[in-house]
Formats: structure tokens, C-alpha cells, sequence
């Protein structure tokens, strides 16, 4: 059997099992929807057409999940006017799955819970779990951007010469710091700015050099600006 449904201006061919992504409706992950602007209803041997619903018809689903889909690009351009606009678009669509079509005004039979409320749940009590570990020191970022003066580009070049984590770093030989520092042109740097050192301080759970140096200059600020004004 197979219904025909009207939702957010649109319309879909549905079955029991079919996963649908539709205009957003309101409702969390789990939770059972009901369609009741039917348009057609039809199996192998009989097919009912509304008009312009068909009476009594209904289909009920489950809501899987509401997310903002891939961006689309809109772009525009004139000729000889120099007119380029250039816009991005994420339309929030909600997908559920179909799991009855009903005749005669029938209720949906009620079901347990599916796979996908499930996955949530457990994600739910996963993330306090990872977050305690990482506070107590379980768990650190092994980014090598988190290196004081190592930005996206100069990450892309230490990955091409196979250092891709602080844990290579931190585990720097003199020949290896020579190497690198030849490879890049780096002049000294990688000593000058105490990579190795800086390796090991995030490895042991400390804050990033930039961030405490940050935190510093805004301190000193703050008291500079102070003693301006007890001056004044």
C-alpha cells in the first residue's frame, strides 16, 4: 500500500518504512507524527483519491531528526554591469520514517522505541562522560595548531613531512629539529619559539602559550589603563 501526503507545500509518495525528508515540524528525535492531508491512497488492487483529501486517511511516522542540510550556493550575475551576488542557503529539514498508512479513521498501534531514539540516548550519556574525562586529565587535544605561531598552512606543510600530532613534537631529536628547521626555512625557529617544550606542557593538560600571553597583555592593559586614570 502506498499514500500520497501534503506537507509544508509539498507533496510525497510514501510506503511503510520509507524515510522522507520534509519541511521542518516542530518535535524531538523519537516522538510520533501524524499525517492527515492525504491525497491518495492506493495498493495493488484499489485506489482512493480525495477530493481533495481522502476522508478518514491518515499516515503515521516517527521523527528521526531535524538538521540544516548542505549549503546551497545562489549566485547572480548581470553582464556588462558588474552586478555578482553571491548568497549561501541551509534549509532545515526534519526526516522521519513512515511506519503506518491508515484507513477509516484507525489510530496508530503504539510501538516501542526505535533504533534512533536509542542512539540518542546513549549519546546523550556519553558526552557528560567524555567531558568529566577531559576535565579530570584523561584526555587531551592533539592539535599541533594549539603551538604558539602554527596556523592552518603551516600545519598542512608539517603533516606533508610526516609530524602530524604534539606527540611527534614532543618527541623531536636534534636531527629531526635540524631537518624540519632545513625543509621549511625555518632559521631557528622551532627552538627560538620552544616547540618541544610547548609539546609538553599541552600534552601534560596545560593552557596554550598564546593564551596565557593573552591573558597577561589584557591583565597589564587593564592595570595600565588604571593607573592612567588614578593619575588623572
Amino acid at each position: 500500500m502506498f499514500a500520497i501526503l501534503k506537507t509544508g507545500g509539498k507533496q510525497y509518495r510514501v510506503a511503510e518504512n520509507d524515510i522522507i525528508k520534509i519541511e521542518k515540524i516542530d518535535g524531538q528525535p523519537g516522538d510520533n507524527v501524524l499525517f492527515d492531508n492525504i491525497l491518495m491512497v492506493g495498493s495493488d488492487s484499489e485506489i482512493k483519491i480525495g477530493n481533495p483529501l481522502v476522508e478518514g486517511a491518515s499516515v503515521a511516522g516517527e521523527l528521526i531528526e531535524t538538521k540544516k542540510q548542505k549549503t546551497i550556493i545562489i549566485f547572480k550575475k548581470k553582464r556588462r554591469h558588474g552586478y555578482r551576488r553571491r548568497n549561501g542557503h541551509r534549509q532545515i529539514l526534519t526526516t522521519v520514517r513512515i511506519s503506518e498508512i491508515l484507513l477509516d479513521g484507525k489510530k496508530p498501534s503504539k510501538k516501542k522505541a526505535t533504533t534512533a531514539k536509542k542512539a540518542t540516548s546513549a549519546k546523550a550519556k556519553t558526552a557528560p562522560a567524555k567531558k568529566a574525562a577531559k576535565q579530570a586529565g584523561n584526555e587531551f587535544i592533539d592539535d599541533i595548531k594549539l603551538i604558539s605561531g602554527v596556523g592552518p598552512a603551516l600545519e598542512k606543510k608539517l603533516h606533508s613531512l610526516g609530524v602530524k600530532s604534539l606527540k611527534d613534537i614532543a618527541a623531536f631529536s636534534k636531527e629531526d629539529i635540524e631537518r624540519i628547521d632545513a625543509e621549511l626555512n625555518f632559521k631557528g625557529r622551532i627552538e627560538r619559539d620552544e616547540w618541544v617544550e610547548q609539546a609538553k606542557e599541552l600534552i601534560a593538560g596545560k593552557a596554550p602559550r598564546a593564551k596565557i600571553d593573552q591573558k597577561a597583555k589584557t591583565k597589564a592593559s587593564g592595570a595600565k589603563a588604571e593607573a592612567k586614570d588614578k593619575g588623572a
